[in-house]
């Protein structure tokens, strides 16, 4: 990974950390079920942003990498493990 997307993923992280927080300070007070929802959908789409962020990564550097070898399984390999991923399966 990148150094840029590992400081980039550890601010988003923080980020998420403190909402995360912030909701179970929520139900903890009995805030209203609304708002509390409102509050991790904020949380998957920063989670979603965060996945992004470092798939963006991993194409760029594992899967480009395996691309421009020559060993025709590890290209194979990384294709078919982004498909199971962005797919929502386990490899």
């Amino acid at each position: 990974m990148k150094t840029e997307t590992k400081d980039a993923a550890a601010k988003r992280l923080a980020r998420i950390e403190g909402q995360v927080r912030g909701v179970a300070k929520m139900v903890g007070e009995d805030r209203y079920c609304v708002d509390i929802v409102r509050q991790v959908q904020a949380i998957k789409a920063a989670l979603t942003g965060l996945e992004g962020l470092i798939l963006e990564d991993h194409i760029a550097t594992c899967v480009e990498h395996a691309l421009e070898g020559d060993d025709l399984d590890a290209r194979r390999e990384k294709v078919e493990e982004l498909v199971a991923v962005l797919g929502g399966r386990k490899k």
